[in-house]
């Protein structure tokens, strides 16, 4: 029974993610999942090094020292709360945390912090990490790379399906019912990225429990119209996106423009709106006949962005968690990096480049030996 643990923290930045995953060649079993959050001073100093653009080298190298020990420590948890020991694991597939993403450039890059190096000795399992580089080189974006693991668990013939992630950032995968045709898959733009550092600033909360300040509020539609109106939102995939463009000075500079801007709660229901809009406007435009909208990442949880999502889909369309269909929705990311060691491990392409851009199908991720 080959057993993975897939780790990763996204662009939300609340917590490390670990999912303990049985894959074979048949199937992708999820055996047992965890959240570990990260303390308040350790989120302040990532969001602090992804807001400040110019961050000093030491601080950076320090924390993927930092994230290193968190990333093994949160490993070894999941697997003593299973009691289970490290010698029974094949790999851990890391997938670490997002910092700097920058794909538009002469020399496009990415950057994830988490020492590798230090999760395979601290756990003594071999440790495959750095998945989006080689996409990169090979002429892709680096994302998103769940893509590959959706259509793996949840394409089926005959059924047009979009499997969403709302994390910080919202990527779709567009799963067509020909199953010769290539699928598809992109960052819509944001999810709950926004919405946290909103609410943070006006209550200082980590997150719109529910979604239930936002359902207070009343989405603005000039707001709306001027938020849409970036060229992200009108661009042509492949494209991948992160906090590097959806942050707080951005949503500042919209709010500049208007006469009379919203109240606080009005902003924060429009900014669930736009994650609604965004995530199925880009769906309609890539996979109009779509029947059915599998949500995963912590959205699912937002009862108030999952109405908001119903609503603009229609009646004629089901939205609703992976849950449903069996795969909790706060596990999939986890379960992609487990996944995504195993094609390593075997040798097998783990990109998507009709997703990407990639000039070619690649073998992702680097292999850390424990000794």
């Amino acid at each position: 029974m080959p057993l993975f643990v897939g780790l990763i923290s996204g662009t939300s930045m609340d917590a490390i993610d670990a999912a303990l995953v049985d894959i074979d060649a048949e199937r992708v079993k999820l055996l047992a999942f965890v959240e570990i959050p990260y303390d308040r001073p350790l989120r302040d100093r990532l969001e602090k090094l992804v807001r400040v653009r110019a961050s000093p080298i030491d601080e950076i190298g320090e924390l993927d020292t930092v994230l290193g020990h968190a990333f093994a420590a949160a490993a070894l948890t999941l697997l003593e709360q299973q009691g289970m020991s490290p010698s029974l694991i094949t790999a851990i597939g890391s997938h670490g945390q997002t910092i700097g993403h920058g794909v538009e450039g002469q020399y496009p890059y990415t950057l994830q912090i988490a020492n590798p190096s230090v999760i395979a000795y601290r756990t003594g399992i071999l440790t495959v990490a750095d998945f989006r580089s080689k996409d990169i080189a090979a002429g892709g974006q680096g994302a998103p790379l769940v893509p590959g693991f959706h259509e793996h668990m949840f394409r089926r013939a005959g059924r047009d399906v979009a499997v969403v992630n709302i994390g910080g950032i919202s990527n779709v995968s567009l799963l067509a019912s020909e199953l010769a045709r290539p699928i598809l898959g992109f960052d819509c733009g944001p999810g709950n990225t926004l919405m946290d550092l909103w609410i943070q600033r006006h209550r200082g909360e980590a997150f719109d429990v529910d979604g239930r300040w936002a359902a207070s509020g009343t989405s603005n539609e000039a707001l709306l119209t001027h938020l849409l109106g970036d060229a992200y939102f009108a661009r042509q995939p492949p494209k991948s996106t992160g906090r590097e463009l959806f942050h707080l000075d951005w949503l500042d500079q919209h709010l500049a423009c208007m006469s009379a801007p919203p109240s606080a709660a009005d902003v924060q229901a429009t900014l669930a709106e736009l994650t609604a809009q965004c995530i199925i406007g880009d769906i309609d435009r890539h996979l109009p006949a779509c029947t059915d909208i599998a949500i995963c990442g912590g959205g699912a949880r937002n009862s108030e962005l999952m109405r908001r999502l119903r609503t603009v889909a229609g009646q004629q369309r089901s939205v609703y968690a992976t849950d449903e269909i069996g795969l909790p929705a706060a596990a999939i990311e986890a379960c992609t990096f487990a996944w995504l060691a195993a094609r390593r491990l075997q040798r097998l392409p783990g990109n998507v480049s009709s997703v990407t851009g990639a000039t070619a199908p690649v073998i992702l991720g680097g292999i850390y030996a424990p000794d």
